[in-house]
């Protein structure tokens, strides 16, 4: 019965991610071994809709590092901060090059202190994030962002005037006329503007929640958060991208406030989504759908 094989993870400040796979003593590679990284088609841990930790493992969203030693019961690869890995969760294998089939890596120890409170270049083009995590069953996977231009979200505060955010904006420069927007997923609902207060990257806005409050129609409604750099630029999404935590929704929480409008009460308050992206929640009184 084949051993199963675990994969430790170190990030660099850049981006990129070492593997060190435990394996065997005395296994053998070939020139052909491989970590393959395989895209997850559709939505994926926590909560797949099926419960199955698959892949399609289509050849264009496959990507195979070079596997070779690195001491007596290890083996490593490298993924360089240079290679652009597409936005989503991908699934990781080992191929040993002995002619079968990938075998699912297991996660080992993650050291991804380099992560924390990661600062980029404020001029950097294009912003690449991989963050090693266990699926749901168990197994080891990479969550994946690129990005360019990027505006991470920082310090969040829910007061009675509004939900202030602070962040940077990474790959683009504020200039007169940039503003925030909150926009509602609900179909025929406009944006919600609100002005920037810039210093040198870094930005910090107020959502006044009687705005959104006076917009509500039912249910729960969620409105996503973006930033407009300038008149004519394609506007960013606001994410919290930039620390060692793949699920922002699990461990950043905050407060809903209450707010009232017309002949209810609501609550709104500031959320991030599966993909780490910021939004923020209007939900009305129960049974008022």
């Amino acid at each position: 019965m084949p051993v199963d094989l675990k994969a430790d993870c170190i990030a660099d400040s850049a981006g990129g991610l070492t593997f060190d796979l435990n394996v065997p003593q005395g296994t053998g590679t070939t020139w052909s071994a491989a970590l393959v990284l395989r895209l997850r088609a559709g939505a994926d841990d926590p909560g797949t809709a099926d419960g199955t930790d698959g892949t399609d493992g289509t050849d264009d969203d496959e990507v195979r590092l070079p596997l070779g030693p690195n001491g007596p019961g290890r083996l490593r690869a490298v993924l360089p901060s240079t290679v652009a890995l597409a936005e989503g969760r991908w699934h990781a294998y080992a191929d040993l090059g002995d002619g079968a089939d990938p075998r699912r890596l297991l996660p080992g120890v993650n050291d991804l202190r380099s992560l924390v409170d990661r600062r980029p270049l404020a001029g950097i083009g294009r912003l690449g994030v991989r963050i090693p995590y266990a699926t749901k069953l168990g197994n080891l996977a990479l969550r994946s962002w690129l990005r360019g231009p990027h505006a991470e979200a920082g310090d969040i505060l829910v007061a009675p005037e509004g939900i202030t955010v602070t962040g940077r904006l990474y790959g683009a420069s504020p200039t007169a006329g940039a503003h925030a927007e909150a926009r509602a997923r609900r179909a025929g609902q406009g944006p919600v503007a609100v002005p920037l207060t810039v210093d040198g990257p870094d930005f910090r806005f107020t959502l006044p929640c009687g705005e959104l409050a006076a917009c509500w129609r039912h249910g729960s409604e969620p409105w996503d958060l973006w930033l407009c750099p300038a008149a004519g630029v394609p506007p960013v999404r606001i994410a919290r991208l930039l620390d060692d935590v793949p699920e922002k929704e699990q461990v950043f929480s905050y407060p809903a406030l209450p707010v009232p409008a017309a002949d209810r009460e609501l609550r709104i308050g500031p959320y991030y989504t599966l993909d780490n992206d910021l939004a923020v929640r209007v939900t009305g009184p129960a049974g008022r759908e």
